[in-house]
């Protein structure tokens, strides 16, 4: 594998934080992150679930693999230096439900951001603006 595409929320306080992360580290592999449900989205993967991949995280191959939620987080981790060790134990059987945790702790942690109609509650109008990594 060459290349991996992050569709990441970019609405999400949580998700632009995790990307941040994710640029910051070497990669293996190289990481394109792109705002998941954008033109730009749609433009490189007119066959995939838009609507889909701003529920759950998605991670495209340069290949056309596609993977989802906890399988994404643990591809995301895998192409990184320090954390290949790491990824390739979380796909075993005895790491997966650690990894499956992990993924259902952020994405509880993500809805309790929601308010009632669905908007961001910190941000009003469902856009938050997050400042971007430090320099």
């Amino acid at each position: 594998m060459g290349r991996l595409t992050v569709l990441y929320d970019a609405d999400c306080p949580l998700c632009v934080h995790l990307r941040h992360w994710l640029l910051r580290q070497r990669q293996l592999v190289p990481l394109d992150l792109v705002p998941a449900g954008s033109q730009q989205a749609r433009r490189l993967f007119p066959a995939l679930d838009h609507a889909a991949t701003l529920r759950e995280i998605t991670v495209i191959g340069d290949r056309g693999q596609v993977y989802r939620d906890t399988s994404a987080w643990i591809v995301c981790l895998w192409a990184l230096a320090d954390h290949r060790p790491k990824a390739h134990w979380l796909a075993t059987p005895a790491g997966q439900p650690f990894a499956r945790v992990t993924v259902l702790a952020a994405a509880k942690w993500r809805e309790a951001l929601k308010g009632p109609g669905g908007e961001d509650a910190p941000c009003g109008d469902g856009h938050c603006e997050v400042p971007g990594p430090p320099g």
